[in-house]
C-alpha cells in the first residue's frame, strides 16, 4: 500500500513594482515525501487500543484528535489534579514570592517533599515539588498561599475550570486525593494541560528530571516521577498521577521532528502499563506524519517575464522549506514575485518570496532570487528590437534620400518664354 501524501497547493501571486500583488493563479501538485525507515503505511494502521480505561491523543499545533478512546468520560484523576493547582499558582501569584508552609498530616501512602510547618519556600519551588514528586504538601502550601484555606481554593480551582471550559471537571481538594467531586476527562486533562505548556516557565519545569528546591530550611533534590523523561528523549513533560479509584495516570508531552503530541492515558493497571501504553500512543501519532519539503533549496519556484525579452527569468529558492505533515492537512506554498520585471538584475537578486503554510498555519518563508543575470535593456531593446530598429532606421534613409532629390533640383526664374524686348 502507498503511503499516504500530504497534498500541497501552489498559489501564485504577482505584482506590478509598485502595484499591490493580486492572485493570478492557483496550481494544485503532488508532493511524494521522503518516507522513514518503517513509516511507509503507517497512516493506514488502526489507533492503538490501550490497556487503560480511557486515552487522548492530539496535536497540540492544531488540537487534532487523532486517537481517543472515552475522552468525555468522568473519571478520577489523582495527582494530575494538581495541574489546576499549579495553574492558579503561576496565574496568581509570583514565582519568587515567598509562602509559609502550613501544618499538613500526611498518610504514610502520600507523595510529599519533607516540608516542616513555618518553612517559607518560593511559588516556583513550591510548584516544582507539586510537578516532580508530586508533593501534596506543597500543593498544601499553594492552597493557602493563594486562598487563605483549602476550601476557598477548591472554589477558585472550579471557577477556573469553568473559565477554562473544562466542563467535565470538578475539583474537590487541591491535591487529587479520592473524593467525591473530584474528577476529570482525558479531554479536559489534555486541555488543561495545552493550556499550561502555553507558559513558558511551566514548560521549563514539567521538563526537567530532577531539581533542587533551595529556598526552604535547608536545600532539597527531588525526582521526577515521569519516568518517560528519562527513557525516551522526545518527551518533555508533564504529570502523573495515582490513587487506588485513579489507577494509574500520566498526561504527557513529546516532541518528534517538530511535531507536538499532547497524550492522556488514564486508568491503567500499573507504572509500567500507563508508560508503555503512553509509549505506543504517542509511536502511532508520530507515524502519522510524513516528511515533505514543499520549497526544496536551488529549485525553480516561480517565473517572471522579463521587459524586452522572450523568454522568462526563473526564480529560484535560496533555502529549503521541509516539515511533517498529515495526509489530512492541506499544505500549500503561496508565492509573491513581480509579474514582470526589466534589468539590470543580478544573478541571484532577491526577487520574491515563497510562503509555506499547513491548514492556513505559517511553518516558513523562502527568498525568491534570479536565476540568472538580465542585462539592462539597450536603446534597440526599447524602441521594439533589430527589426523594428531596422524599419527606423529603412525609413530614415529614404526620408533622407527624397530630401536629398528635392534640394537638387534647378531653380526657374521668371513665369514664361516670351523674347526679351528692348526699347530704341
Amino acid at each position: 500500500m502507498l503511503p499516504a501524501i500530504p497534498m500541497v497547493v501552489v498559489a501564485i501571486r504577482s505584482c506590478r513594482r509598485g502595484l499591490p500583488c493580486a492572485a493570478i493563479a492557483l496550481v494544485a501538485v503532488v508532493l511524494m515525501p521522503a518516507q522513514q525507515p518503517g513509516a511507509a503505511g503507517a497512516a493506514a494502521e488502526r489507533p492503538p487500543r490501550l490497556d487503560a480505561s480511557a486515552w487522548l491523543l492530539v496535536d497540540r499545533k492544531d488540537g487534532a484528535e487523532l486517537a481517543a478512546r472515552a475522552p468525555n468520560a468522568r473519571r478520577a484523576i489523582a495527582s494530575t489534579t494538581k495541574l489546576m493547582t499549579a495553574h492558579l499558582a503561576l496565574t496568581e501569584l509570583d514565582p519568587e514570592e515567598k509562602l509559609t508552609v502550613p501544618d499538613y498530616d500526611a498518610a504514610p501512602a502520600e507523595s510529599v517533599a519533607g516540608l516542616v510547618a513555618g518553612e517559607r519556600l518560593t511559588v516556583r519551588d513550591l510548584v516544582v515539588a507539586m510537578m516532580l514528586p508530586s508533593a501534596n504538601d506543597a500543593a498544601a502550601a499553594v492552597a493557602a498561599g493563594v486562598a487563605g484555606t483549602q476550601r476557598a481554593f477548591v472554589a477558585d480551582m472550579n471557577r477556573a475550570a469553568r473559565r477554562l471550559e473544562l466542563d467535565r471537571t470538578h475539583y474537590a481538594n487541591p491535591i487529587g486525593l479520592d473524593e467525591p467531586g473530584n474528577y476529570s476527562t482525558a479531554g479536559d486533562l489534555v486541555s488543561l494541560a495545552s493550556e499550561m505548556l502555553a507558559d513558558r516557565r511551566f514548560r521549563h519545569i514539567v521538563a526537567m528530571p530532577k531539581a533542587t528546591l533551595r529556598s526552604g530550611a535547608r536545600p532539597r533534590t527531588v525526582t521526577n516521577t515521569n519516568t518517560l523523561l528519562l527513557s525516551d528523549p522526545s518527551v518533555d513533560g508533564v504529570k502523573t498521577g495515582h490513587t487506588s479509584d485513579a489507577g494509574y495516570v500520566l498526561v504527557a508531552s513529546a516532541r518528534r521532528h517538530g511535531v507536538p503530541l499532547l497524550a492522556a492515558v488514564l486508568g491503567a493497571p500499573s507504572e509500567a502499563q500507563r508508560d508503555a501504553e503512553t509509549e505506543r500512543l504517542l509511536g502511532y501519532g508520530f507515524s502519522l506524519y510524513d516528511r515533505a519539503e514543499p520549497v526544496a533549496r536551488g529549485e525553480r519556484e516561480a517565473s517572471v517575464d522579463v521587459r524586452y525579452e522572450d523568454g522568462p527569468l526563473p526564480l529560484l529558492a535560496r533555502r529549503g522549506i521541509a516539515l511533517r505533515a498529515r495526509d489530512d492537512q492541506n499544505v500549500e506554498v503561496d508565492v509573491e514575485a513581480p509579474r514582470e520585471v526589466e534589468g539590470p538584475i543580478a544573478a541571484g537578486e532577491r526577487l520574491g518570496t515563497a510562503t509555506v503554510t499547513v491548514d492556513g498555519r505559517l511553518v516558513g518563508r523562502a527568498p525568491l532570487t534570479a536565476a540568472r543575470a538580465v542585462a539592462a535593456p539597450t536603446i534597440v531593446d526599447r524602441v521594439g528590437g533589430p527589426l523594428v530598429a531596422a524599419l527606423i532606421i529603412l525609413a530614415a534613409i529614404v526620408i533622407l534620400g527624397l530630401a536629398a532629390i528635392r534640394l537638387r533640383r534647378p531653380a526657374t526664374s521668371g513665369r514664361g518664354g516670351g523674347r526679351d524686348r528692348r526699347s530704341g
